[in-house]
């Protein structure tokens, strides 16, 4: 059993910043890789960014630049700092893990992000 709790979003201005958490618990199991996925309504999830537990990044194109991606594998959690937010932006972001020998995948329940013109 792994358990995400996501945290940090909201509406922000076009221009600003905003910080997501993704704090991920498992009582067996070692936590791999993090990831944050964003999806627009009608658009495919995208990958926003992801990093190994050695602190290895890869963005998608559209937030190079703009965001970084961190953890603290002490805690197992993961942060998203979003600089120069556009509306395009707009999307609910999820957070997703690796988790055991196996690398599972388990996802968070996402947290919408509000970028206003």
């Amino acid at each position: 059993q792994v358990d995400l709790v996501e945290s940090g979003g909201g509406l922000v201005q076009a221009g600003g910043s905003l910080r997501l958490s993704c704090a991920a618990s498992s009582r067996r199991f070692s936590i791999n890789r993090m990831s944050w996925y964003r999806q627009a309504p009608g658009k495919q999830r995208e990958l926003v960014a992801t990093i190994t537990t050695g602190g290895s990044t890869n963005y998608g194109d559209a937030v190079k630049g703009r965001f970084t991606v961190s953890r603290d594998n002490a805690v197992n959690t993961m942060y998203l700092e979003m600089n120069t937010l556009k509306p395009e932006d707009t999307a609910v972001y999820l957070c997703n893990v690796k988790v055991g020998l196996r690398d599972a995948d388990y996802w968070g329940q996402g947290t919408q992000v509000t970028v206003s013109s």
